[in-house]
């Protein structure tokens, strides 16, 4: 309502705003430049010894060392200690301005704490990561959507800063990890280890691992204990960055090409190892996307037992003419995805087998049909009358997030679909107790107990349902903000593109998606099919409840719910649900196991913090 109010240091902007159309090109006052890498004690000493010659200082000089971190490197601009300006590294001398992304990234400060360099122009250059866990995480959503997994974090990063969607890069748990400051005159920030601590006093985030090396040798020693000590930190790193200490002797030593002769990265070679492929199988998603999968004989690598990866697609397992019988070389994409790098050909057994996928999914999945679609790489179930992926997405249906049946487990979705009873998902709300009580799984009480069960979700909400259809990239939030748009069913399947564009969160991909599944014939049939079983999901309508107006984040376990149960609660009572903290957050509940981050935000923010048994009184 007051655009003239907000500041450029704002919270607002932790949020994201409108997107934008392209991102400007940005000339950066001094070339970012990239290390040479070493691989071992032997290259880093030839690197020593290079320098030794051209500079005298360099046998009495220090180190400073850090981790080096696998992400996207960023410049960071602040003018009297206020951001004005984010730019990408791109080719070290001209990058992409991608500010309003980087004001989403809660660990950047978007004004400098009070210091001397609060003043004029300051340059932090970093590198955006994402951590182990964050990336996990993120991977696990996706896959219970129906979403093909992300690869690593570091491609996952430097894509989600080239979004032109500021919201999308909010959505996503991005840290930044500085590593030099810049300002207009190089004597006020003498050493590697001077910049360390005034970034530190800024209001930055350090890396606790960066630390100061007497020598060369001293250095090497730490590599060697650095290389078990990394499989412990929150992000990935493949090496070290070590720098000369002495700002002035590092550039004095001047550069070859892109890389200063003061600084190397010491790499570690990324971990292997070799195994057998004992099978392919084809394991099938819940969109019904058919996936290659080998099988191996067990095999440790970066820590962890493997015994399969994915082969992603039948071109892949063409591309490295992978067969049955091969030993292959496997490592771990991001130290996370186990992935076949190549076939040792010189090893291939007479027996090795050849692979089809058509072949395959014939032989693995009888009388099931499969296609691929024109563009794509990948096979998938046709319809949704085959066996596996009706089980899939009748489970899906049922579960938690969905419909919640709990008496609907896999077993029973299995034994009913077996039975001939269930052809498609509709099918549930026609089942009597005399036709399941004759299954094997089932007496007269548990029968009964299925049916009534069922019967009690004929009008489920909007949002649950919506979920439960199975459309693809439709996910649980997606859903609640189609259905807090549009209302009624009808409303979202007579949509034309541009309007599901216009809801927040739906993009091109996820608009396709739906108008495609609303624009099918089986589809319809199947929601017409619903309807005249009595099984529709209620419209949305204003609640005008207690809660009206007011906005609730939900932080640690509680007693008497889940998260889930407590949004419902919510939300039938006119409030809005948020998956996290905003300046327009009324109350902040409170469970057990609670992070300070939330704690602290809510603090600043001036949000009402009321523990379970207060929750459960603005319920009442």
């Amino acid at each position: 309502d007051h655009p003239e109010l907000v500041s450029a240091d704002s919270p607002t902007h932790r949020i994201g705003g409108e997107p934008l159309k392209n991102f400007e090109k940005y000339t950066h006052r001094q070339r970012m430049m990239s290390l040479q890498d070493c691989f071992g004690d032997d290259e880093a000493r030839a690197w020593f010894n290079r320098i030794s010659k051209l500079d005298t200082r360099v046998a009495s000089a220090e180190y400073w060392v850090d981790s080096k971190k696998d992400g996207l490197a960023c410049a960071l601009h602040y003018v009297d200690g206020l951001l004005i300006r984010a730019i990408t590294r791109g080719d070290g001398h001209i990058g992409e301005v991608v500010t309003e992304n980087i004001k989403t990234i809660a660990s950047i400060p978007l004004r400098l704490q009070n210091h001397a360099f609060a003043s004029g122009f300051t340059e932090v250059r970093g590198e955006i990561v994402m951590y182990k866990a964050d990336f996990e995480k993120l991977n696990v959503e996706r896959i219970e959507q129906g979403l093909e997994p992300f690869m690593n974090p570091r491609n996952l990063a430097a894509g989600t800063i080239r979004q032109l969607d500021s919201k999308l890069v909010a959505a996503r748990s991005l840290k930044f990890h500085p590593y030099d400051l810049l300002r207009e005159s190089s004597i006020e920030v003498p050493t590697n280890q001077a910049a360390y601590q005034f970034l530190s006093e800024l209001g930055f985030a350090m890396n606790t691992e960066a630390h100061k090396e007497k020598t060369i040798n001293s250095v090497l020693k730490f590599a060697k204990i650095f290389s078990e000590q990394r499989e412990q930190l929150p992000f990935h790193t493949d090496g070290l960055v070590v720098k000369l200490n002495n700002r002035v002797l590092q550039a004095d030593l001047g550069s070859v090409g892109k890389n200063p002769r003061g600084a190397f990265a010491y790499k570690y070679p990324a971990e292997q190892a070799t195994t057998v492929v004992k099978d392919i199988v084809i394991s099938i998603g819940r969109t019904g996307a058919a996936t290659p999968v080998a099988v191996f004989d067990p095999v440790v690598v970066a820590g962890t037992t493997v015994q399969h990866a994915s082969l992603h697609n039948a071109d892949e397992i063409e591309r490295k003419d992978i067969r049955i019988g091969d030993t292959v070389i496997i490592f771990k994409a991001g130290d996370i995805i186990p992935q076949v790098e190549s076939v040792i050909k010189e090893l291939r057994p007479k027996t090795a087998k050849r692979w089809f996928m058509e072949t395959e999914l014939e032989k693995q999945f009888p009388g099931e049909d499969f296609t691929r679609p024109e563009g794509e790489a990948v096979y998938r179930l046709k319809g949704a009358t085959g066996t596996i992926l009706l089980k899939r997405a009748l489970q899906h249906f049922a579960s938690r997030g969905a419909l919640d049946i709990d008496t609907l487990g896999e077993k029973n979705v299995n034994a009913l679909v077996d039975a001939g009873l269930v052809k498609d998902i509709a099918d549930i709300y026609t089942l009597t107790k005399n036709q399941v009580v004759q299954l094997d799984r089932f007496a007269e009480l548990s029968a009964e107990k299925l049916v009534t069960a069922i019967q009690a979700v004929k009008n489920p909400t909007l949002a649950r349902f919506l979920f439960g259809l199975g459309i693809r990239h439709v996910g649980s939030q997606t859903a609640i903000d189609l259905a807090a748009t549009f209302k009624r069913l009808d409303s979202i399947g007579t949509a034309t593109l541009e309007e599901l564009q216009a809801v927040e969160g739906v993009g091109a991909i996820v608009a396709d998606s739906i108008y495609l599944w609303f624009d099918e014939e089986d589809n319809q049939q199947l929601l017409a099919k619903f309807r005249g079983l009595g099984v529709w999901p209620q419209e949305v309508t204003e609640t005008g409840g207690k809660l009206t107006g007011k906005k609730f984040v939900v932080t640690g376990s509680l007693e008497t719910m889940s998260r889930d149960e407590a949004a419902e609660k919510i939300r039938s009572a006119g409030g809005t649900f948020q998956s996290s903290l905003g300046k327009d957050t009324d109350y902040l509940v409170v469970g057990a196991n609670v992070g300070t981050n939330k704690l602290a935000k809510a603090k600043a923010y001036g949000t009402t913090q009321i523990n379970e048994q207060e929750f459960l009184k603005v319920l009442a």
